[in-house]
């Protein structure tokens, strides 16, 4: 039921690598993020000096009690603070904005690079890699890195200046109140630096087992009906509880402790606040202070206790992105594809259509050699049948010739040129490829069918589809070519099969491939795919990997394959004669049909 992928060990997270793949990333935007920084302190200046003035305010209120109120003074410092917090707003309006740009376009820049990785990594990578995971990747990992950038580096600037700034006024104002206000808070310091340190882990857990849900996801409801068929849903569900709890223990471990730090802060912010208005009262009943300092001290105050707890939440925010972020980054930082110098080039319109596999040896890993010393010739235009049992080789073959995967030792020539001096882009050009699974994706029929092949005519559209037998069925949708295909399963397994084939005759390469392109379709249908099939090898260079052997009787060449190595070759008749390993493998498929 599972599909078999796990995850790769993957390399010790390295802290440094990732903030300099964040600062690579970040480096355009420097300068708009440098402007909202300023914007922010700037903004926090302002709020810095109001209190100072509401301190003027209340002097002259308390000297208005004993002589006239000066109405003017007051007038004008009610101005200028309206002034400023105005200021204070549209300046913070401001790098609200700056930083949404900001963080949008490095997400997009994220996702490309990405998006480009993806392209450049090796098929082992997906062959043990859950797909789920890798989306989770791309969607939550990078949505998480630019939430908190949007979020919190403006706010860990404003809060850093607020801090900063309300420490210089208090001491400023009255340093006996400024000490009796930080002592007070010092605890909280404390406390965060213990929390901070206590749920990074956590977090790093719930990133990663974030990822594995979503690959477990991905893989069951890929495969619903085979969930279905096989009464598989008490086991899907006792695998998704497992990582579910998992994931559950982790989240509810990294909130509560970040959770703590919320109530905690405040409830210091709240003990400072009565240290100061105790230690205030005594000072001004001894004549030291007056009655405005105590209001612009009680003020400072929640201006110093209120950075500490935005501090504490960018800290959590912080620690969500870094978790995210080594997720993204070690993707990135994954092995790639060497780079390939191109040495040698090939037309497909004047290639000839020979190969040759010249001792051939290659291996998965050190364990075990898949494929043994192979050594086998195509001539142009001729039509190669591999056949063999589960796990012979026979797809290896296929992915070694596409480059999908280097061989360890031998060569593969196309024309008498390497395919070690052929670029991968240029051997897929060269290439039709009509597998079991056909895939098809949303969009419409025709987008289908002329697949990334570019200047098709309608007329040659028609043709291919009316060649693979397909018309008929076209022109009795409402839409006809311009049908939208989706997962409403429009088309059958094979009508898909052969929409794949009409695909491959706009293409029009040299070589073809067929990789049990019938196993997935009835009998009826596979005559007609067959017939279809008979027409796209023609003139081509076919090679056509079978399970059902009476699909494959007019090969010009069958090679036998077990455990990588080719057993027999020759015709269909030659082989049945000598009657060895190809026609135990015959004979038995309709015994079991007789039977």
């Amino acid at each position: 039921m599972r599909s078999g992928r796990r995850r790769v060990n993957e390399k010790p997270k390295d802290l440094t690598s990732s903030l300099k793949k964040l600062f690579f990333f970040l480096k355009p935007f420097i300068i708009p993020i440098i402007i909202a920084v300023v914007l922010a302190g700037i903004g926090s200046i302002c709020s810095i000096i109001g209190p100072d003035k509401i301190k003027e305010v209340t002097n002259e209120i308390m000297l208005g009690l004993t002589n006239e109120i000066n109405m003017k003074k007051i007038m004008n410092i009610a101005i200028f603070l309206i002034s400023l917090y105005l200021i204070s707003f549209v300046l913070t309006y401001v790098e609200h904005f700056i930083m949404a740009t900001v963080t949008n376009r490095f997400s997009k820049k994220l996702r490309d690079s990405i998006s480009e990785k993806i392209n450049k990594l090796p098929l082992k990578y997906f062959d043990t890699t859950p797909y789920g995971d890798i989306l989770s990747r791309v969607t939550n990992d990078v949505d998480t890195m630019s939430q908190t950038i949007n979020q919190s580096i403006g706010t860990f600037v404003s809060s850093l200046t607020l801090l900063i700034g309300s420490i210089i006024m208090m001491f400023y104002t009255n340093y006996i109140l400024a000490i009796t206000a930080i002592l007070a808070s010092l605890f909280g310091f404390l406390f965060m630096s213990l929390v901070l340190f206590k749920s990074q882990k956590y977090f790093e857990e719930f990133q990663e087992e974030l990822g594995n849900l979503n690959g477990q996801i991905e893989e069951t409801y890929t495969g619903h009906n085979i969930v279905k068929v096989y009464n598989g849903y008490d086991y899907e569900t006792e695998v998704f509880d497992k990582i579910n709890e998992k994931m559950f223990k982790s989240a509810m471990k990294s909130h509560f402790y970040s959770g703590l730090m919320q109530p905690f802060m405040g409830f210091i912010g709240n003990f400072g606040y009565v240290a100061v208005c105790v230690v205030g009262s005594y000072l001004a009943l001894n004549g030291t202070i007056s009655f405005g300092v105590i209001i612009a001290f009680t003020l400072y105050a929640r201006l110093f206790t209120q950075p500490l707890s935005q501090l504490a939440q960018v800290a959590t925010s912080f620690q969500s992105a870094g978790a995210a972020s080594e997720r993204v980054f070690d993707f990135l930082n994954v092995e790639e594809m060497k780079l390939e110098d191109k040495i040698k080039h090939l037309d497909k319109d004047k290639v000839k259509g020979d190969i040759e596999f010249k001792h051939v040896n290659f291996s998965y890993d050190l364990s075990k050699t898949i494929i043994k010393d192979f050594s086998a010739k195509a001539k142009a235009g001729s039509k190669i049948a591999i056949v063999g049992p589960t796990g012979a080789g026979k797809t290896t073959l296929v992915n070694l010739l596409m480059k999908f995967y280097l061989i360890n030792s031998g060569d593969i020539l196309i024309d008498g040129v390497s395919v070690k001096d052929l670029t991968r882009e240029n051997i897929h050009d060269l290439f039709i490829m009509v597998l079991q699974d056909t895939w098809v994706f949303e969009g419409t029929i025709k987008e289908n069918i002329v697949y990334n092949t570019k200047n098709v005519s309608d007329k040659k559209i028609k043709e291919a589809i009316k060649e693979v037998g397909l018309d008929h069925v076209i022109n009795t949708l409402s839409n006809g070519y311009d049908t939208v295909l989706s997962d409403n399963e429009i088309l059958s397994a094979g009508e898909k099969q052969l929409l794949t084939i009409a695909r491959g005759m706009i293409k029009n390469a040299p070589f073809l491939i067929l990789d049990e392109a019938t196993s997935s379709v009835d009998t009826r249908t596979e005559e007609i795919v067959t017939k279809a099939m008979d027409k796209l090898t023609k003139g081509r260079t076919s090679f056509i990997i079978a399970h059902r052997l009476s699909t494959i009787k007019n090969a010009d060449l069958i090679l036998v394959l077990n455990e990588g190595n080719i057993v027999e070759q020759g015709t269909h008749k030659e082989l049945l004669e000598k009657n060895g390993f190809y026609a135990n493998l015959y004979n038995s498929q309709f015994e079991s049909i007789n039977k």
